[in-house]
C-alpha cells in the first residue's frame, strides 16, 4: 500500500508533486515514478496512484476529479459506475473510446468512512490538494498534446481553468486553454458521477451528452 511511510522527503507540510516527477521519459516513466508520490498527505490512505490511461497521442483528453472507490483498488482510472456511465455517453455522441486519453486531476482517492469503517465514501479534494497534484497533469497535457481537453466537473474545471470556473456557466463552450498557447483548447461538462446523484438523470445525462457531442464536433 503506498501509504506505509508517514511523510515523504519533502515533508508532511509540503503540498507539492514536483520534486517526485521524472527528470525525463514518456508517459511511462511518468506513471511510474507517479506510484511513488507523496505530493500531499492523500497518498497515505489511498491503495495508490491512478495515473491516466489511454491513447499516448489522442486528440481528445478527458480529465475527471480524482479516483473512485473502485478505481483507487484497481489502479485504473474510470472503470467504476461512473466510467461505466461515461463509456455509455461517449458511445452516444459518437465518440470511441480507444482513441481517448483520460486522466484525474489528482490521483489519488480522497474518502471518508460511514459509521460502520466498512465504506469508502467520496470526499471532494481541496484546491490546495489539486494545486499539489497539478504538475502530473501538466506532464500529460504536454506528452499527450491533445487538441481538446473535455474536462468533467468542477474540480477538473478549476484546476484548469481557475478558481472562477463554474460548471453551469462554463459548460459545452469549446475556449483556449488557458497556458496553451491557443494550440489546446478545453471544454467543459458535468462529471459523470453527478448524473449518477442527480434527480433529473435522464435530463442530466441528455446534457452530457449533448456536450460531449459537442466535444466530437470541435474536433
Amino acid at each position: 500500500m503506498t501509504g506505509a511511510r508517514e511523510k515523504g522527503p519533502a515533508g508532511p507540510e509540503a503540498y507539492d508533486a514536483t520534486p517526485f516527477l521524472p527528470g525525463r521519459g514518456g508517459l511511462e516513466a511518468y506513471a511510474r515514478a507517479a506510484g511513488g508520490c507523496e505530493g500531499c498527505p492523500l497518498f497515505r490512505e489511498a491503495h495508490g496512484t491512478v495515473f491516466g490511461r489511454g491513447d499516448p497521442h489522442a486528440r481528445m483528453m478527458l480529465v475527471g476529479e480524482q479516483p473512485g472507490d473502485q478505481e483507487d483498488r484497481e489502479g485504473v482510472a474510470f472503470v467504476g459506475p461512473a466510467g461505466r456511465l461515461l463509456s455509455r455517453a461517449l458511445g452516444e455522441a459518437g465518440i470511441d473510446e480507444d482513441g481517448l486519453y483520460v486522466t484525474n486531476a489528482v490521483k489519488h482517492f480522497k474518502f471518508t468512512r460511514d459509521e460502520t469503517r466498512k465504506r469508502r465514501i467520496h470526499k471532494t479534494p481541496t484546491v490546495r490538494e489539486t494545486l499539489a497534484c497539478r504538475p502530473w497533469l501538466t506532464a500529460e497535457l504536454r506528452l499527450v498534446r491533445p487538441e481538446l481537453v473535455v474536462v468533467l466537473g468542477a474540480t477538473a474545471g478549476r484546476s484548469l481553468l481557475g478558481p472562477s470556473f463554474r460548471v453551469g456557466t462554463d459548460r459545452g463552450v469549446p475556449r483556449p486553454l488557458p497556458d496553451g498557447n491557443g494550440a489546446v483548447r478545453v471544454l467543459a461538462t458535468v462529471h459523470p458521477s453527478a448524473v449518477l446523484r442527480a434527480r433529473d438523470r435522464e435530463e442530466m445525462y441528455a446534457g452530457l451528452v449533448a456536450d460531449l457531442r459537442t466535444a466530437a464536433d470541435a474536433l
